[in-house]
């Protein structure tokens, strides 16, 4: 049962909520578009507010309702971290989209709104701050994701809430790689620059 509740998560996580909004909503190819990335931030570039806000929302649910299914199918902690690791990878390596997927922030936030919910506060704090005082999204979301084990851990959450911490913040970081070479070279582009054409 436990197996099953962590292939659930994956599963959940692997939905392309920012390619089916963008499908659904303008007939777009997101992969297509911009920086090809399905995640809101592309989302928002090329088509907008609403489609962004529907994809970053619909990611935060994914996250959540991941790791609620991971609990479920196992009640020691360790599924419920495992499923939010796993919800992350999902969305970061969709089997749907050929394993080319997001960045997964979002998913990652509503995991661990799941998992660890006052540890989100102070990460979600830190990507306020940074992407309103330097407009990078990138920038913003490494800074939180460096936080957030740290906060799991102060808060006393369980061991292997702390270790999901720390593996989902390898992975975002990881996914970022070609941001932050941009951000070393002085070319990543800001929150609210328009997607280039395609």
């Amino acid at each position: 049962m436990s197996a099953l509740g962590l292939a659930a998560a994956y599963l959940i996580g692997a939905i392309p909520v920012g390619y089916l909004v963008a499908r659904l909503g303008g007939g777009v190819d997101i992969r297509a578009a911009g920086s090809g990335n399905i995640g809101a931030t592309n989302v928002l570039r090329t088509l907008g507010a609403l489609p962004a806000v529907a994809t970053l929302l619909g990611d935060v649910a994914k996250g959540f309702l991941a790791v609620s299914v991971a609990r479920a199918a196992g009640e020691a902690p360790p599924w419920a971290a495992v499923g939010a690791v796993l919800a992350i990878a999902g969305n970061c390596w969709p089997v749907f989209l050929r394993f080319r997927g997001g960045k997964g922030v979002a998913t990652g936030f509503g995991a661990f709104l799941a998992l660890a919910p006052w540890a989100t506060a102070p990460t979600a704090l830190v990507w306020v701050v940074v992407a309103a005082s330097f407009r990078y999204v990138s920038l913003a979301s490494i800074m939180a994701c460096l936080c957030l084990p740290i906060g799991v851990a102060v808060l006393g959450y369980p061991h292997a809430a702390t270790a999901a911490g720390a593996a989902a913040a390898t992975i975002i970081i990881y996914r970022h790689r070609d941001n932050l070479g941009r951000l070393l070279a002085g070319n990543e582009r800001r929150l609210g620059d328009r997607a280039a054409s395609a």
